[in-house]
């Protein structure tokens, strides 16, 4: 595709474009950067633009999906279990607060030790919580591959971690529950 077909077929389409990514996003900036975006990869795939039928189409797709991406990027969870306990339960005591505290410490200490594929599936399917779908194609696995990674990676950290707190005493292993 040359500057004039590009100017002619993809350039058209851009208020069109903005709108729908203003109304995903409810921002006009964020909105802008997308476009911005999608037009540079619309360029940059100029040549193999002649086989979509629909570019429209296309890049409207491209558009959503850029967007579900700065969405879910923004969207990450906090491994912080004290943040989370205390939304649940206002009143927890001192010595609790500072249990859960040291707990989530441990847990991602244990997270960060995980061999590099079962680490980056359980950050991805866990904290950015992607669907299986989703980090397959990040990752190149099929969807069972990463289920196992998960199913072995949640395994290991509730191992390790109930080895670190196996001192006798079966008060933790409640808090334990809960935190998987």
């Amino acid at each position: 595709m040359v500057v004039s077909e590009f100017k002619t077929k993809v350039l058209p389409v851009s208020n069109k474009l903005f709108r729908f990514a203003a109304r995903i996003l409810n921002n006009e900036e964020e909105a802008r950067d997308v476009v911005q975006d999608i037009f540079l990869k619309l360029w940059q795939k100029r040549e193999t633009l002649h086989e979509v039928e629909n570019i429209e189409a296309f890049a409207m797709q491209m558009t959503r999906n850029r967007c579900l991406d700065l969405i879910r990027a923004n969207r990450s969870v906090p491994l912080d279990i004290e943040t989370k306990f205390s939304h649940r339960h206002d009143s927890l005591d001192i010595h609790t607060s500072i249990e859960l505290t040291d707990s989530a410490i441990k847990i991602k200490t244990l997270i960060e030790e995980l061999p590099g594929l079962q680490r980056n599936v359980m950050y991805m399917r866990d904290i950015e919580q992607l669907e299986y779908e989703e980090i397959a194609g990040m990752t190149g696995l099929n969807v069972n591959a990463v289920r196992v990674n998960l199913s072995r990676a949640r395994k290991k950290v509730r191992d390790e971690f109930l080895k670190l707190n196996d001192d006798g005493n079966t008060q933790n292993k409640p808090v334990t529950a809960s935190l998987f």
